[in-house]
């Protein structure tokens, strides 16, 4: 079983940079592929980003391409996003979610979640 708990989240406007953290604790970091997700109020939980267990292969929605990037530090038990040029609609719960297997962009994919973190960016 693996733990997850999410930081770096907070208020920041348009344009604005965030780098969220996902520190992981339990059996070994790398065996797990890592993702991030999202979700709004009222909206359902949407993919964002996510990483394989050796952090070569990464997928990222079309909304966040070319200003998210996900990585990962295996020695550090920690996953990384960080989130370049916000924009309003950026604004939701983030949530880290670990998978025993390969990297994936479907949610029920994944084994283990954290409680999220708040990202709001004003315009």
């Amino acid at each position: 079983q693996v733990q997850l708990v999410e930081s770096g989240g907070g208020l920041v406007q348009a344009g604005a940079s965030l780098r969220l953290f996902c520190a992981a604790s339990g059996r070994a970091f790398s065996t797990y592929a890592m993702g991030w997700f999202r979700q709004a109020p009222g909206q359902e939980r949407e993919f964002v980003s996510a990483i394989s267990r050796s952090g070569f292969i990464m997928y990222y929605a079309d909304s966040v391409n070319g200003r998210f990037t996900i990585s990962r530090d295996n020695a550090k038990n920690t996953v990384y996003l960080q989130m370049n040029s916000l924009k309003p609609e950026d604004t939701a719960v983030y949530y880290c979610a670990a998978r025993a297997s390969e990297a994936s962009r479907l949610r029920y994919e994944y084994d283990y979640w954290g409680q999220g973190t708040q990202v709001t960016v004003s315009s």
